[in-house]
């Protein structure tokens, strides 16, 4: 069952509980199974967070519509039928302004903090450069999120309460799932924006499987057939070969297949408007038949 931490969205995909204070914090993570799982496979949807507490409203200098569009707004939605075929769906409840849960921990920027680093960081990355580490400095837009350095505390709460509780319990249904299956599949579930600065245009679908090292070939091969019968263009690792996640969790050899699905936003949203378009539930139809896809191979792939 969907845990009680999960209701339904208000305009702008502000939940109720969004504004609250870290006095009453929200669950890190929804996680959707039943009791007993028919199939080795789990949908991640870790940017379609839209929690934003009230502590880190009051330090923004940019609307909140900057950090919204940045979501991957209503991926959860569109996967969530899949634990109607018994499989496991765990989705963020922050957003990724917040803290992004694909990015490594250590990907932090000692500029943001006016005490001092909330975890050891690793030498900066681009990302981190460019304001895009675990916790974003820019939004949307490019502009800087924040009037002022954040606390060394705020960024402990959110790395501890938030990032690694995520990525703890991605990790447990892992080694549940490892306990009784061979092979396992795990789909890193995210959406794209359906224009990106100097390409002329974007596929509706790109699969990143790491250039073949995250995840079996046939994974790879089972989900652009079926979005290619669907009519949709796909392209492969490229400009998105996978994140973190598929990095950190993707070990082939040892039966563990992680593949990154991004889904043009085009399709299904309003971008500026961060509302649903009349391609909702064309597109919400096409990931049904994508997932029985998925499940379909993840048990051949176990006989």
């Amino acid at each position: 069952m969907r845990s009680n931490f999960d209701v339904s969205p208000e305009p702008h995909r502000l939940k109720p509980h969004a504004a609250e204070s870290r006095a009453t914090p929200v669950e890190a993570f929804t996680l959707q199974r039943d009791p007993v799982v028919r199939a080795p496979v789990i949908f991640a949807s870790p940017h379609s967070g839209d929690i934003y507490p009230q502590e880190m409203r009051d330090l923004l200098c940019v609307p909140i519509a900057d950090l919204q569009r940045t979501e991957d707004a209503f991926v959860d939605e569109l996967y969530e039928q899949a634990t109607e075929h018994g499989t496991i769906l765990l989705s963020a409840n922050y957003a990724r302004g917040f803290v992004d849960l694909n990015r490594d921990a250590r990907e932090l920027d000692a500029t943001m903090f006016h005490d001092g680093l909330p975890r050891t960081a690793g030498m900066p990355s681009a990302r981190v450069k460019a304001g895009l580490g675990c916790l974003p400095r820019v939004g949307a837009s490019g502009r800087e999120i924040y009037a002022a350095p954040i606390s060394k505390q705020d960024g402990v709460f959110r790395l501890v309460e938030v990032y690694d509780r995520y990525h703890q319990a991605l990790q447990q249904q892992i080694d549940a799932l490892k306990a009784d299956w061979s092979d396992i599949f795990i789909i890193d579930c995210h959406s794209m924006p359906s224009r990106q600065p100097g390409r002329s245009s974007l596929p509706d679908i790109v699969l990143g499987d790491r250039f073949g090292s995250s995840c079996s070939p046939r994974l790879t091969s089972q989900v652009e057939r079926c979005c290619r019968r669907a009519g949709l263009s796909v392209t492969r690792n490229a400009p998105y070969a996978g994140g973190y996640t598929t990095r950190r969790y993707g070990r082939p050899r040892r039966g563990v297949h992680v593949l990154q699905i991004e889904i043009n936003r085009g399709l299904y949203m309003n971008e500026i408007e961060v509302e649903k378009s009349k391609g909702f539930d064309r597109t919400r139809e096409h990931v049904s038949r994508l997932i029985e896809d998925i499940i379909d191979l993840a048990l051949r792939e176990n006989m």
